[in-house]
């Protein structure tokens, strides 16, 4: 299963912690991350495919993979308080998401969810 993990700069803190108590389900995954999201999920010595970052296109990058089937599920940490001047990328990637029935968790909760329904799945 091919997975997107994109956390905005307000959720990557908390990222660490989510990827510490998701460890087994995240390491049988195949990863793409946006660029600075990819530096946090590496710490855990998981490989990631990286693009670039939100703003510099990696949101569209991400998009097109999943227009191409590429991706299978997006863990999309927004940041709901932040202002981001790239939010139609975001919202485009969103948008995407719901048009190729791709599941998406946009915020912890979720990602929770998300990952527990992937592993039933596997």
């Amino acid at each position: 299963m091919h997975i997107a993990i994109i956390a905005h700069d307000g959720t990557k803190d908390r990222l660490r912690g989510f990827i510490s108590a998701n460890l087994e389900a995240i390491k049988k995954l195949t990863i793409t991350c946006t660029k600075s999201t990819s530096k946090i999920v590496s710490e855990f010595d998981l490989k990631v495919n990286s693009v670039e970052s939100g703003p510099l296109g990696g949101d569209a990058q991400i998009a097109a993979k999943i227009v191409t089937k590429e991706i299978e599920a997006v863990i999309f940490l927004r940041d709901p308080l932040g202002k981001h001047p790239h939010e139609p990328d975001i919202n485009m990637l969103l948008r995407l998401c719901d048009v190729y029935q791709v599941p998406l968790a946009t915020n912890f909760k979720t990602a929770t969810i998300l990952l527990n329904y992937l592993k039933e799945k596997s």
